[in-house]
């Protein structure tokens, strides 16, 4: 059994989809429809522009899911095969939910795009520059790092939080919250035999409950979006269980803004389903490289550029 899986952000850099447009028609016609729909020149921006403008969350979300969107459509119109005939299971990691969403029928690709948009707007709305962070626990497990999250955000006091935002991989878990508590939890962390602590250059601290004020954002946008159901099951990074209502999908996107992405338990629950290929498409190969660090036994891929996506084919 395979699954596809698709990645969130960090995976961006300049130049990405620029092959896939020069390559195939289909993935240029699905970047001039995400421009389209934003009324943005997103694919120059994606291709020629600074790496500033595409690192601003606004910009980020929308373009890696038209990266995905696009190497997903080519797979399909180059092989003939639908979907569901190509995987068992859809899987992204925060925003790269939306994409497996858009390839697996939930979504449209247009709504997709204006969604991910107002998502970026409104979690960078939620917190002012400089008063949240985050940070990556390397070498430590979820219970510890769990209790340190709960330990920072005591010692901080009342003002102050500090969760989880990401359990990625076996030892690769990362905090959000306000910086002085996030701060406090690299040091408890440290103290705990942590292995590394690394602050991350992000400009808001996603995935916790200073991301309030976005997830109502979300809600109210999502309430009139059109979500049917996926032609696979998604599994989702709140439950990290495979779901195929949409009414589901909807409550859990909304709930995904302030809620840990559960990615390791997502690849465990798509093993333990009978899964034993991971294929990522997209920017990057970060999630491959999760997926393969939890477990070893899954065969896992990156499939972007043009050559990979013409190697994949031949296999299906």
């Amino acid at each position: 059994m395979r699954s596809f899986i698709f990645p969130g952000q960090g995976s961006q850099y300049i130049g990405m989809g620029k092959e896939l447009s020069e390559n195939f028609i289909e993935a240029k016609e699905v970047f001039q429809e995400i421009d389209d729909s934003l009324n943005q020149k997103l694919f120059k921006l994606m291709t020629q522009g600074e790496e500033s403008d595409l690192n601003l969350t606004e910009n980020t979300q929308p373009a890696l899911m038209a990266v995905s969107v696009a190497v997903a459509r080519v797979i399909r119109k180059q092989s003939g095969l639908n979907i569901s005939d190509m995987c068992n299971f859809v899987a992204g990691h925060s925003l790269g939910e939306y994409s497996a969403l858009t390839v697996a029928g939930a979504l449209d690709i247009a709504v997709t795009s204006k969604l991910l948009k107002l998502r970026g707007q409104a979690m960078q709305r939620a917190v002012p520059v400089g008063v949240g962070a985050m940070a990556a626990i390397l070498g430590l497990d979820m219970a510890d790092v769990q209790e340190i999250s709960r330990g920072a955000t005591e010692t901080s006091g009342a003002d102050y939080s500090c969760q989880v935002a990401n359990d990625n991989s076996v030892g690769q878990i990362v905090v959000s919250g306000h910086k002085e508590a996030v701060a406090v939890a690299m040091i408890l962390a440290t103290e705990k035999g942590a292995r590394k602590t690394v602050k991350l250059p992000v400009s808001a601290p996603f995935h916790c409950s200073l991301m309030a004020p976005a997830a109502q954002e979300m809600e109210q946008a999502l309430a009139d979006t059109d979500i049917r159901p996926p032609y696979v099951p998604v599994v989702t990074n709140i439950t990290a269980h495979p779901t195929l209502d949409p009414s589901d999908i909807r409550r859990l996107l909304v709930e995904q803004i302030t809620g840990t992405v559960r990615w390791r338990d997502s690849v465990l629950t798509m093993r333990d389903k009978g899964v034993t290929e991971m294929v990522e498409l997209g920017a990057g190969r970060v999630l491959s490289g999760l997926s393969r660090r939890i477990d070893k036994e899954i065969a896992c891929e990156s499939i972007e550029k043009p050559e990979q996506i013409e190697a994949f084919i031949s296999k299906l």
